[in-house]
């Protein structure tokens, strides 16, 4: 059995971890695992889990509350009308194949392999954030026929890597192309159901050694930290979201952009040994 120690301060720490996931999900409207990879990485080591495979449980893990922030964003955008459906539909085989390939590739490699991949990955999403313009085109309207079917896996696997939904490389792509702010976020709620689910079927099914697995971990999901992010997130987010009505959006952008590249390069600092 668990020390019970051990397991009051896992359960305190994922309590927090699920908090602030909540309250930056409300805030700033962008997908929480790009905030939980990191949380849950620095959670499991701070209570002695180690090994060559804790970053898998973290990117499991996080990959699993995506399921249900998902899809109560996808019902709440679909309300209002702004999910794009042809797109959502057009991209899906691509990018849920695109997802299995990193299941794949994400079960063979190392953990710090894993967090160098992640803080490259985070700190080219932070100078997105920090220094993108809305005037930035690609093109008029999303990529079809064979860009489609290269694009879209590329999608999933990235995303899956980096133990993140759709917001992260969906909503950028899709405004690059001319799609509403508003309307990028919405559809890009789906492709983050799209990525979590086949990607957490395939983690159920992967198993981790003793060294990083923390108690409740089935496969490379923690179903412990999957439940307290959730429960935590539900009551947290319409705070977040009540807060963001006051506060600059563009401000809070920066401001989040400059914490994600903090995080980022501690990440790296980390995977190379520094």
């Amino acid at each position: 059995m668990p020390d019970p120690l051990l397991l009051v301060q896992m359960t305190l720490l994922l309590a927090i971890i699920g908090a602030f996931a909540g309250v930056l999900a409300g805030l700033l409207g962008v997908g929480g695992g790009i905030v939980l990879v990191p949380a849950y990485l620095y959670a499991f080591t701070t209570l002695g889990y180690g090994g060559d495979m804790l970053m898998q449980v973290c990117v499991a893990t996080s990959l699993a509350t995506i399921i249900v922030t998902s899809m109560r964003s996808v019902l709440s955008h679909n309300r209002t009308g702004a999910v794009i459906w042809p797109i959502l539909r057009g991209w899906a085989p691509g990018i849920m194949a695109g997802a299995v390939v990193g299941v794949l590739v994400v079960a063979q490699l190392r953990s710090t392999t894993l967090q160098l991949l992640f803080g490259l990955l985070a700190m080219t999403v932070g100078l997105y954030m920090a220094l993108g313009r809305s005037e930035w085109r690609l093109g008029t309207e999303m990529p079809t026929g064979i860009r489609r079917i290269a694009a879209s896996p590329v999608v999933g696997f990235l995303s899956v890597l980096m133990g993140v939904g759709g917001g992260s490389f969906g909503v950028p792509l899709m405004t690059l192309y001319g799609t509403p702010i508003h309307r990028a976020v919405a559809t890009a709620a789906g492709f983050g159901l799209l990525i979590a689910a086949p990607a957490v079927a395939g983690f159920l099914l992967t198993p981790v050694d003793a060294a990083a697995r923390p108690p409740g971990t089935i496969g490379s999901v923690n179903l412990a930290a999957f439940l307290l992010t959730i429960a935590m997130t539900l009551i947290t987010a319409p705070f977040g979201a009540r807060l963001a009505h006051r506060l600059d959006p563009a401000r809070l952008r920066r401001v989040f952009a400059v914490f994600l590249l903090l995080v980022a390069a501690n990440m790296v600092r980390r995977a190379l040994g520094g």
